[in-house]
C-alpha cells in the first residue's frame, strides 16, 4: 500500500519543514490548512501562506474550514472553564478534537495512511509492549509531549512527528535551505485566538456576559475587598488585586458559585497532590497498582516525583513525593517515566491532605 500522507500546515516553519521532511521520506504529500477564524480583512492569511510552501515543494494543498467546530470545541469551551474559575490549556482540546481528531478523519477520507504536524515530540512502536509510545522531543526546550497526552494508541499509529528528532535551529536551517519565505517568521507565545493575552476581554466579548465584581476573602470567609469579576483572576496570581496585606498576597481558591476569591499567601499555595479526569494512558493499557512517575503540572514547569494511582477507566490519583504549588483545575498533568508519556489528565481536584 502506498504511503500517503496529509500535512497540517499553519503557514509556519516548524510545519512547512515537517512537510518537506515527510516528502522525503517517500510519502506521497498533501497539504492542508484547518481554517479556525472566518477571515478577516487585517489578519494575516495563514492558507495563503501555507499554499505558497506547498506550491514550492509541488504538493497540492486543501483548506478545511474548522471555524464553526473550533469555535464549538475550544473557544466556547475554554470561556465556560473560566467561569468556573478553571484555567485550560485550549492547545489540548484542540489537537484530541481537531488536529488529530476531525483532520485525522479527512486523511483517511482521502485514502492517507498518516497525518504529520510539525509538533517536538517522538512516536515510536515499541514491540515488547505491543503498543505505540509517545516520548520527548530531543531538543528540551522545544518539546511539545505535554500537549499530546491525549492521543489514542489508533491517532498515534497514524500519525509523524518528524520534527522530533531536531532542533529550532536545525529547522530553521532547513527551512533557509529550502528557500521557505517563513524561515525566520517570528514564533507565537500566546493562544492563537487570544493574541494579546488579555483573556477577560475574551470571554466578556465572546459570550456577551457581563461578570460582576465579588468580594476578596481570606481562608476565614472575612471580607478583604472588592474583586473585577471571577474572569480577572487565576489560581497563584500576585499582582492586579489592589490589596494591602502587609506582604505578598496570592489568589488561592475562585469560587463561582458565591463569585468570590480566596486571597492568602505563599504558604497558603502548596498542594499534596491531584485528582485527574479525562485521562489517557498510552504507554500502557493500565496502572494495575500505584507506581512513582514524574509528574509535570504545567508546560513550562518541571516534573515531579509522584505516586500515581488509577482510580477510575479515566481517573488518576496523583501524591507528590514533597508538596508542590498549585496550579489552576482544568490544567493538564502529564506522567512520565523518562522521556515516555505514561498518559496524563486534566486536573479535577488538588489536594492537601
Amino acid at each position: 500500500m502506498p504511503k500517503k500522507a496529509l500535512i497540517a500546515m499553519s503557514g509556519g516553519v516548524d510545519s512547512s519543514v515537517a512537510a518537506w521532511l515527510t516528502q522525503q521520506a517517500g510519502f506521497d504529500c498533501l497539504g492542508a490548512t484547518m481554517q479556525l477564524f472566518p477571515k478577516a480583512a487585517d489578519a494575516p492569511d495563514e492558507a495563503a501562506e501555507a499554499q505558497a510552501v506547498a506550491e514550492r515543494l509541488g504538493l497540492p494543498h486543501l483548506v478545511f474550514d474548522l471555524a464553526a467546530e473550533f469555535r464549538r470545541q475550544v473557544m466556547d469551551k475554554f470561556a465556560a472553564a473560566y467561569e468556573q474559575g478553571q484555567t485550560p490549556n485550549p492547545c489540548i482540546s484542540c489537537n484530541r478534537c481537531l488536529k488529530f481528531g476531525r483532520l485525522l478523519a479527512e486523511a483517511q477520507k482521502l485514502g492517507c495512511t498518516h497525518i504529520a504536524t510539525g509538533h517536538y515530540a517522538r512516536i515510536e512502536y515499541d514491540e515488547g509492549r505491543n503498543r505505540w509510545l509517545l516520548k520527548k522531543a530531543l531538543d528540551a526546550g522545544k518539546d511539545q509531549s505535554y500537549v499530546l497526552f491525549g492521543l489514542s494508541q489508533q491517532q498515534l499509529a497514524h500519525t509523524l512527528l518528524p520534527l522530533g528528532g531536531l532542533s529550532k535551529a536545525q529547522v530553521r536551517q532547513i527551512a533557509e535551505q529550502q528557500g521557505f519565505a517563513n524561515a525566520h517568521k517570528r514564533e507565537s507565545q500566546d493562544i492563537c485566538f487570544v493574541p494579546d493575552g488579555d483573556y477577560a476581554a475574551f470571554i466578556q466579548q465572546h459570550t456577551g456576559r457581563a461578570y460582576p465584581p465579588g468580594d476578596f476573602v481570606d481562608k476565614q470567609g472575612r471580607v478583604l475587598g472588592r474583586h473585577r469579576g471571577l474572569i480577572h483572576y487565576t489560581m497563584g496570581q500576585r499582582h492586579g488585586m489592589g490589596l494591602a496585606l502587609g506582604r505578598p498576597a496570592y489568589v488561592c481558591d475562585l469560587c463561582p458559585q458565591q463569585n468570590t476569591v480566596q486571597v492568602g499567601f505563599a504558604e497558603d499555595l502548596y498542594i499534596s497532590g491531584l485528582r485527574l479526569r479525562e485521562s489517557n494512558l498510552i504507554a500502557v493499557p493500565e496502572l494495575a497498582e500505584p507506581q512513582y512517575f514524574a509528574v509535570k503540572m504545567g508546560y513550562r514547569r518541571r516534573e515531579q516525583p509522584a505516586l500515581v494511582q488509577q482510580t477510575g477507566p479515566e481517573e488518576l490519583l496523583i501524591r507528590f513525593v514533597r508538596p508542590q504549588r498549585t496550579t489552576g483545575l482544568g490544567q493538564a498533568a502529564v506522567v512520565y517515566a523518562g522521556d515516555v508519556v505514561i498518559g496524563g489528565g486534566l486536573i479535577a481536584q488538588t489536594l492537601t491532605d
